[in-house]
């Protein structure tokens, strides 16, 4: 592919930036909030138009009742040969609250000062619409795409749910993925998040006049309070949070970032009763280089040995439960982490491109955040997090994004999908 060539497709995001922008009005103005979420179908749908519209075969399939993936792909003219490209995105956006906050109505586009508001300005129709008038600009030029194109716009993410990983459930592979989620056309990778529940059951119900009997000398009952139990357990993950922070680190991360939060606690029935039941939910950030089976196994044997040690809760051990496929219907999630591999060739044509639209390497680090990216990885494809748009704007009131940021990854994607779908397999090179 001319260099040339790419060049002048990558001159007209500047003199079309207006049906870029006239793009992310459109997607801004479906109310794709989650929670409560069971709302992305018509903007899905006007998604996966948009992609036949542009030679993709589109599939709309649903993850949840009013909720559906669209998986879609661009078969390459030499798709046995040469490299396949993912390009991942989530449609749903966080909730706005008390929208009389916002100087800027939340679903509607205003572009002012140089900055693009509205809910999902940052975090991430701006990365949606950016991949979507990429793609429509290669087509338009007739560029030639010799591997396959595959594009993923997916539900959930906002709320835990399982959208990205049906995807991969599905089967989808491909020689590199880009999530275009929020990093400031930054190229990283992430930490995990898992959630839990911590909980401890006692197998009698004592009214409360029993307590004396329970906690004093010749009483006779073995019995105890859920609640008081828990706080020794709360205790214990406390002393294994420190420890972690001690002997765990990754480069990219402020030491102690491996952290253990005691968010939710519920238990006891009523005044009356001695507590016989009380749940703890928590929510534990790792690192790059664990994976949330071993981190939930961790805390596991953690408190089971802290429970061997009392009377009580060695015959009454906690029992766990761990992530969900949903913070709506099971109040629980998953993100995997994602290792930054910085000598993959996926990674390294993303940067060249980079450099050569904009004159400086990307930055290369670790997301603060979380996202979709690691059930990519989680399933085998080398994936990167790049994506227009800052953290700090993302999920806050007066949410924007810059218009300059967003037409300079427009470019920068025509000359990385054109690059990279023209490659050779590393296997039929020669």
């Amino acid at each position: 592919m001319e260099d040339s060539f790419i060049s002048r497709v990558q001159q007209q995001v500047e003199e079309r930036q207006d049906e870029l922008f006239a793009l992310l009005a459109e997607l801004i103005a479906f109310p794709t909030v989650s929670p409560p979420a069971r709302n992305t179908l018509k903007a899905q749908q006007f998604l996966a138009e948009y992609l036949r519209t542009n030679g993709f075969e589109t599939e709309l399939w649903e993850v949840y009742p009013g909720d559906p993936n669209v998986t879609a792909i661009k078969y390459g003219t030499q798709r046995e040969t040469h490299q396949s490209l993912l390009l991942n995105g989530h449609m749903d956006v966080a909730e706005v609250g008390d929208s009389s906050e916002w100087e800027e109505t939340p679903f509607r586009l205003t572009l002012k000062e140089g900055r693009a508001y509205g809910r999902g300005t940052a975090d991430m129709k701006g990365g949606l619409a950016a991949l979507l008038f990429a793609v429509k600009l290669l087509t338009e030029a007739g560029v030639e795409l010799r591997g396959d194109l595959l594009f993923h716009s997916v539900i959930g993410e906002e709320a835990g749910e399982a959208g990205t990983r049906a995807c991969m459930e599905r089967g989808y592979k491909a020689d590199f993925a880009v999530v275009a989620d929020t990093s400031g056309m930054a190229i990283q990778g992430q930490g995990g998040v898992i959630t839990g529940w911590v909980t401890i059951q006692s197998p009698v119900t004592y009214h409360d006049g029993m307590r004396a009997r329970m906690i004093h000398a010749g009483g006779g009952i073995q019995g105890a309070s859920a609640i008081e139990k828990m706080a020794k357990l709360i205790t214990g993950l406390q002393e294994l949070e420190r420890y972690w922070a001690v002997t765990k680190s990754y480069p990219g991360f402020p030491a102690g970032s491996n952290t253990i939060n005691p968010a939710v606690i519920e238990g006891g029935r009523h005044a009356a009763f001695i507590a016989d039941k009380c749940a703890l939910w928590i929510t534990v950030h790792f690192y790059p280089d664990e994976d949330y089976e071993t981190v939930a196994a961790e805390i596991e044997e953690h408190l089971l040995a802290i429970a061997q040690a009392d009377p009580w809760l060695r015959n009454n051990p906690p029992v766990f439960r761990w992530g969900g496929r949903s913070m709506i219907e099971e109040r629980g999630e998953v993100f995997p982490s994602l290792k930054l591999d910085r000598e993959s060739e996926g990674l390294k044509a993303l940067s060249a491109n980079h450099q050569q639209m904009l004159g400086a390497e990307p930055q290369l680090g670790m997301s603060p955040s979380v996202t979709d990216a690691g059930w990519l990885g989680r399933a085998g494809i080398p994936t990167v997090i790049y994506g227009p748009g800052e953290l700090e704007h993302a999920h806050a009131v007066n949410e924007s994004t810059d218009m300059k940021e967003l037409v300079d990854y427009v470019k920068v994607m025509i000359g990385f999908i054109a690059d990279w779908c023209n490659r050779r397999k590393p296997s039929h090179e020669g």
